[in-house]
């Protein structure tokens, strides 16, 4: 609720009491008029042979009399009115439970209540939103878990089937015995590959990644990632070619900003068309620098462009084992972006996948 709504509630509640009071005060004086005429006509003399003493009494302590009917008019006055805001108090605290109810139903309180009642109903839906976000987190989570298991056990079983066969069979050619250690070796390294991804999605829920800015050249470090993609690339015949000027210098982490290079890179490599040229176009424009990552490759349907940076996503149906990661790259990568105060989106452009980076 905001400060002026909350002013305006205090004093239409300090009004309210008040007009509760005249009105209390005027009641009082009607029926103080009434009782003064009751002593002054016939009525009295009934009231006289009813019962003397309680007529005498009243006679005599007129004053007070009216003074205690006053007080008891004022009490009721005054408890009624203290109720009516002690009701709309019992109101608000059986809307909050409803709060942690997740359903449609809106939330309702007494009219005079309808900015504090539209805050309430706000920060219920607020809530049902962050809780099925994170039911389906923890579920792509648990789901990539047991992906990623799945992934793991192919690799090991060729591991120990080649290693098992070098140890068993002492007759097997040197050619033949190189071709097994390659692949026992290739199948290793995406072991370790996928152990990496398994702690990066434990530090990615457990901690904010620290961010330490220093002056970079941002060429200079793309060129390093294109460098150590070269097996990659080479892998897959592709090229990768850097459109920039010699040198474009930038406030940020080093350590971090190339991790999300990386993976933009990597991403790139994993679903380019072979035999084709990723595109890295770097250039500064009067106070913000944009980066460009372009590759050849099918175009990423709308439903999935929209869902690229969230965490656990896997663009790839099919799950590749060569290709299927944690579903973490794109979102670390955004992360990155963000604690830069940069801006990152996706786009296609007829056959190229496009990723765009801004930074201040």
């Amino acid at each position: 609720m905001k400060m002026n709504d909350l002013t305006k509630r205090k004093i239409r509640l300090c009004v309210s009491l008040i007009a509760n009071i005249i009105v209390a005060y005027i009641i009082s004086m009607f029926i103080y008029f009434i009782v003064t005429v009751f002593f002054e006509n016939g009525l009295s003399i009934a009231m006289e042979r009813f019962n003397y003493e309680l007529y005498y009494w009243i006679v005599n302590n007129r004053n007070m009399v009216v003074y205690i009917y006053v007080g008891i008019v004022m009490t009721i006055v005054i408890y009624r009115f203290i109720s009516k805001y002690v009701n709309d108090i019992h109101e608000v605290y059986n809307a909050l439970d409803l709060i942690l109810k997740e359903d449609n139903e809106t939330i309702k309180l007494p009219s005079e209540m309808n900015a504090f009642s539209d805050k309430i109903n706000d920060i219920k839906y607020d809530y049902i939103l962050t809780k099925k976000s994170e039911r389906e987190a923890e579920q792509k989570k648990n789901d990539l878990i047991v992906y990623m298991a799945h992934d793991l056990k192919t690799p090991l079983t060729s591991i120990i089937g080649y290693l098992t066969l070098l140890k068993d069979e002492r007759q097997i050619s040197k050619p033949l015995q190189e071709k097994y250690i390659n692949i026992a070796l290739e199948k290793s390294l995406r072991v370790e590959d996928l152990t990496n991804q398994f702690f990066d999605i434990t530090r990615y829920n457990l901690q904010k990644m620290p961010i330490n800015k220093q002056e970079i050249n941002l060429v200079y470090l793309i060129k390093q990632v294109i460098d150590e993609c070269y097996p990659m690339l080479e892998k897959r015949n592709l090229n990768c070619h850097l459109e920039s000027i010699d040198k474009v210098m930038y406030l940020g982490d080093g350590d971090k900003l190339a991790r999300a290079f990386d993976n933009l890179l990597k991403n790139a490599i994993n679903y380019s068309y072979e035999n084709t040229t990723i595109q890295i176009q770097l250039e500064q424009k009067d106070e913000k620098i944009f980066i460009v990552f372009r590759n050849q490759g099918d175009k990423i349907p709308q439903y999935k462009l929209d869902k690229l940076f969230e965490k656990f996503y896997r663009g790839d149906d099919a799950r590749s084992s060569s290709t299927g990661g944690a579903g973490l790259g794109l979102a670390i990568t955004k992360e990155i972006i963000d604690l830069h105060q940069g801006k990152i989106y996706v786009k296609n452009d007829n056959a190229y996948i496009e990723f765009f980076i801004e930074l201040k």
